[in-house]
């Protein structure tokens, strides 16, 4: 049977992605093994791993918004952001923060806005990862990119220490919010615990803990790609010109997607997932091609009929 599908994985503290990766690569007997954004060492929760032919499903996993639980520390900033980094200058006195002031720095760190990404970050300088270039010595800042931050609130306040939820935009560094948001009050900030408990429509509760029967819950592709496109039941007939590299009109298909750009999840007649396509005046078109999801529908879910909407969060 094929071990192509998608892993929600609850990654704990203390280890790497690539940790993540190489268990899994073990675990599956296979290296094709891709993560749709990593989480640093410290941090802990959702991490989507996708195996075999479910790699292909990552670059649109990728993107998907996020939602987070973290701890900032008031007083100072660090050099990295966190609590893994030195700190900088003196501790700053916190006992006159009060809540209307952090309330009111918070506000413009909602919505669109043009954030400087943290200079450990993984953002390539010219072919070299960030972190690598702070790790020789060098000195620089990242240019600022637009971010979107929909909730930031603070959900449990103690002397100098902030609990807070942010939902964001792929790409928002959560280090760089504390950061910012420290600086606004004028007494530095910096992260000191994080957990991914959302990416998209997928959350960590439904998530695997690293372990051998981690395998038991992986996702089929036609219940991932189900959960975050709207999908047509194809023919016999249509399914295999598809596989074909043909353009078949799509009897299934509503009409509200004759002429969608996609990605439509394409489901075959044993529930699998044919392939991502987009369609013309009805006429189907393969964006992306699954011809080894012979697993058909598992712990992902029960393939909807056709042309289904499923809401990305």
């Amino acid at each position: 049977m094929s071990t192509s599908g998608i892993l929600l994985v609850d990654k704990p503290g203390g280890i790497t992605s690539h940790d993540v990766v190489s268990r899994v690569r073990k675990l599956a007997g296979t290296r094709k093994v891709g993560h749709a954004g990593t989480l640093d060492p410290m941090a802990t929760g959702l991490l989507i791993l996708g195996i075999d032919a479910s790699t292909r499903l990552l670059t649109y996993l990728v993107g998907l918004d996020k939602e987070y639980f973290a701890t900032i520390r008031l007083g100072f900033a660090t050099t990295t952001d966190d609590a893994e980094g030195d700190p900088l200058g003196e501790v700053a006195d916190v006992a006159g923060v009060t809540s209307d002031a952090i309330a009111a720095a918070i506000r413009p760190l909602i919505g669109q806005i043009s954030q400087i990404p943290s200079s450990v970050s993984a953002i390539k300088v010219d072919g070299k990862r960030s972190y690598d270039r702070v790790r020789e010595g060098e000195e620089f800042t990242l240019p600022a990119r637009a971010v979107t931050v929909s909730a930031f609130e603070v959900i449990a306040q103690r002397p100098g220490e902030l609990d807070v939820r942010v939902e964001c935009s792929s790409g928002t560094y959560i280090r760089a919010l504390a950061r910012d948001l420290g600086a606004s009050l004028g007494v530095g900030g910096h992260l000191t615990a994080l957990r991914r408990s959302r990416i998209g429509p997928f959350d960590v509760s439904d998530a695997g803990t690293l372990g051998d029967t981690l395998l038991d819950s992986l996702r089929s592709p036609a219940g991932v790609a189900t959960k975050l496109f709207e999908s047509v039941q194809l023919t016999a007939t249509e399914e295999r010109e598809l596989m074909q590299g043909k353009r078949p009109l799509l009897t299934n298909l509503d009409t509200r997607l004759a002429n969608s750009p996609g990605p439509i999840a394409a489901i075959g007649q044993n529930g699998n997932l044919t392939g991502l396509i987009s369609a013309s005046a009805g006429v189907g078109r393969v964006l992306v091609n699954f011809p080894t999801d012979l697993t058909g529908p598992s712990s992902g879910g029960t393939v909807p009929g056709a042309h289904t909407l499923k809401a990305q969060s």
